[in-house]
């Protein structure tokens, strides 16, 4: 079949992501359903675990100028023809539903900039429908790109109404996701629970060697070599969720406790964009406490 050229827009594309045990015959099931459907498969990654008895993980990206059905018959296909039979936990996402990714941050603006601008050059595919923040620093900032930004003070004796209400915007906004671009407050097993969705969050990769308010004086006290920075999902274990995205930046004796901040701070917002857009682009596959980014 020969696609005419307005069909090969890039936003006509859907992701199918797979999680299942590995056997044989699955890339080609795949493949036959989506051929036989009329998908023009343009990108399939996979790995597993262990071929014998292993998990197995696929990423395949498709056009859906050719496809013969609806997308929810085709979903419904897939379900039946493919996915029970192996036993899949799966989803298609498709590129004309950008994902709408919730905002929180306290008074650090580096991070937060930074996706605000990633978003406006159009290099994340998102919707950013609202910022939180635990003080008014950057409503400035959110209004200059026309994002609503909501104060929702936290103090210790009002953290559980605070995170309630937190969540009551971020349903209300229809948030598929939340990061935390230097959210300078812990999360709750209840807020996660209630949220029910991924939150994305980064720091600095000193931990736990170098904790407290000010860990780059510490670690220019030690005289360390090495500055990097951790993205990861949140879990009720702090800091301790599946890793999506690190990096790390060679240092010399030459810095300074300000000029190791300003280095951190550049791994820190690279780190978490890199994060985000392998989220946004469904490239990350949880597997226990620890992930599969494609």
């Amino acid at each position: 079949m020969t696609v005419p050229p307005a069909a090969l827009d890039p936003l006509n594309t859907a992701v199918l992501t797979i999680t299942c045990p590995d056997r044989g015959g699955i890339v080609a099931a795949v493949s036959q359903f989506l051929h036989n459907h009329g998908a023009n498969i343009l990108h399939s990654d996979q790995h597993s675990t262990d071929p014998a008895g292993g998990t197995f993980f696929m990423r395949m990206e498709f056009h859906l100028a050719g496809l013969d059905l609806a997308r929810d018959q085709f979903e419904r296909a897939f379900a039946t023809v493919v996915a029970e039979p192996f036993g899949m936990e799966w989803r298609v996402a498709y590129t004309t539903q950008p994902k709408r990714m919730a905002l929180l941050v306290s008074r650090y603006d580096h991070c937060f900039l930074d996706l605000l601008w990633r978003k406006r050059r159009g290099e994340l595919n998102i919707e950013i429908p609202l910022i939180i923040s635990n003080h008014d620093d950057l409503r400035r900032d959110a209004e200059m790109f026309g994002i609503p930004f909501h104060v929702v003070p936290v103090t210790k004796d009002t953290k559980a109404e605070a995170e309630a209400e937190q969540v009551r915007l971020m349903h209300e906004a229809g948030a598929d996701f939340a990061v935390l671009a230097r959210y300078m407050q812990i999360l709750s097993g209840d807020f996660l629970r209630s949220f029910g969705r991924p939150v994305i969050n980064i720091h600095h990769s000193f931990l736990p060697a170098f904790v407290g308010a000010n860990p780059y004086r510490a670690a220019f006290n030690r005289g360390v070599k090495l500055i990097g920075a951790t993205s990861h999902y949140v879990t009720e274990e702090l800091d301790a969720g599946p890793i999506i995205a690190q990096d790390v930046i060679p240092v010399t004796h030459r810095e300074t406790p300000d000029s190791l901040m300003r280095i951190g701070r550049d791994v820190e917002r690279q780190v978490l964009a890199r994060a985000v857009k392998a989220h946004v682009e469904d490239r990350v596959l949880v597997y226990g406490n620890k992930t599969v980014v494609f």
